[in-house]
């Protein structure tokens, strides 16, 4: 059985029968990685050389709306704060000052603004798109990979699950079963490789070997009405995994050029690793940005509070330099690899910051109005979305939710908003409640 980061789970299967050998040792006792790809024959898509694909980067602790993307000049000096717009080379996008590589680039993103959401520290309403209710929602990447398959062709699973600190995807697939938790590398890279006395003429061998045991192994289930016509195929797979590096190679940033890792900076190697990770053919990569990624922890500014002295403004101005550098790298990498119609980059936290500044120099959780920045996936970029009047309160006009975030996304990866999978009970769940989509972007 695999083990990731001191779990052991399976990735991409759950299924426990004919379990035969290990992963790497190809020992008796162990076919997981086999199984695991067993779905990928359901819900595939087909005739595509490469997926669509999703990069999502969620920033814990909700990042202040109206200091980056949606900065109120004219406001009074309690609500404007102490940074000033600048101009972006889209005319009338106005973005943070301390965001300079962004503004360079923002032909090549949109933000949604006003983006309503509750007033909770947690990635769950963002990767679920609904909260409450008797039940959980299976989280965005959890859905994915069931209607994908589990893995690709390549083997590459279709969602990977990154972390980071101070908060990260609760990567809980909820009743599509652990099955489709997400892949997290840490040690499990460990476990895709031969050990080292097992040589590629042995791996010959005990393909050969469990050929036999397939065969004994079809010719008992067909006389119990079961069905293996493909386990051929899924093993076939599996060995390729094991004796083919691609994805070990993923995770591994320093198979980059110099040039490239110089461009991300030596604290957004998640960022590159999410890109290498797509490129390969994963379908879905989530990754936390706090912590030791970006100085000062993470966006939860309100200054003051929990022994905290340092302002909203003096923490991001130690944040937003680097934040800005992470994203224009992986924004410009996207594009320049030509990966703009096919990957698509959604940057976001759990809401936005209150306008009026408060009495310690931060800003607290404000629900009603955060950001949510969209690039590439072959969507209308260079846009703002989105009105939330003279003091960044809340939208006018149209609403959304990031329930129509993920609608979109899920639009983009050829997967109906509108889809059903059955709970534990075998009743029938949609995907989403609200299943619109930001028409905007279309």
């Amino acid at each position: 059985m695999l083990t990731f980061l001191e779990s052991t789970y399976r990735p991409c299967d759950g299924i426990t029968r004919r379990d035969f050998f290990k992963v790497g040792a190809l020992g008796v006792g162990g076919l997981t990685l086999a199984d695991m790809l067993r779905l990928q024959a359901r819900g595939a898509a087909a005739g595509q050389d490469i997926p669509k694909s999703v990069i999502m980067v969620y920033l814990p602790g909700g990042p202040s709306h109206i200091d980056m993307y949606d900065l109120k000049p004219d406001a009074p000096v309690e609500i404007r704060g102490e940074f000033k717009p600048i101009p972006t080379n889209v005319p009338g996008f106005d973005i943070c000052e301390l965001m300079p590589l962004q503004a360079k680039i923002a032909d090549k993103f949109s933000v949604v603004r006003g983006l309503q959401c509750l007033d909770t520290h947690s990635a769950e309403l963002l990767m679920r798109g609904h909260l409450g209710g008797p039940q959980k929602r299976p989280v965005f990447g959890s859905v994915v990979s069931r209607l994908r398959g589990g893995c690709g062709d390549s083997g590459m699973p279709h969602y990977v699950a990154l972390g980071g600190e101070n908060g990260a995807d609760p990567g809980d697939p909820a009743y599509l079963g652990a099955a489709y938790r997400p892949f997290t590398g840490g040690q499990g890279l460990n476990n895709l490789s031969l050990v080292k006395d097992v040589s590629p003429a042995q791996l010959g061998e005990r393909k050969q070997l469990l050929k036999a045991f397939d065969t004994l192994n079809r010719n008992l289930d067909a006389r119990a009405g079961g069905d293996l016509s493909s386990m051929d195929t899924f093993n076939a797979r599996a060995l390729e995994i094991i004796s083919s590096p691609k994805v070990r190679d993923a995770f591994d940033v320093n198979k980059e050029a110099q040039s490239v890792r110089d461009r991300y900076g030596k604290n957004a190697t998640r960022f590159l690793q999410a890109r290498r990770l797509v490129e390969a053919g994963a379908s879905v990569v989530t990754l936390s940005a706090a912590g030791t990624m970006f100085p000062g922890g993470d966006w939860d500014t309100h200054a003051g509070t929990d022994q905290k002295s340092e302002t909203n403004f003096g923490n991001l101005r130690r944040k937003l330099p680097e934040y800005d550098r992470a994203v224009h790298a992986l924004i410009t990498d996207i594009y320049e690899r030509g990966l703009d119609q096919q990957v698509c980059v959604v940057v976001w936290g759990e809401f936005g910051r209150t306008p009026k500044i408060n009495k310690s120099g931060g800003r607290d959780h404000w629900a009603p109005a955060g950001n949510v920045l969209i690039a590439g996936g072959g969507l209308k970029m260079g846009q703002v979305i989105g009105d939330t009047g003279s003091r960044a309160e809340r939208a006018k006009g149209t609403i959304y939710t990031p329930a129509n975030v993920l609608a979109t996304l899920y639009g983009l990866l050829g997967i109906d908003p509108a889809t059903t999978v059955p709970d534990l009970t075998g009743r029938p769940m949609y995907l989403l409640d609200d299943r619109d989509p930001i028409a905007e972007l279309s």
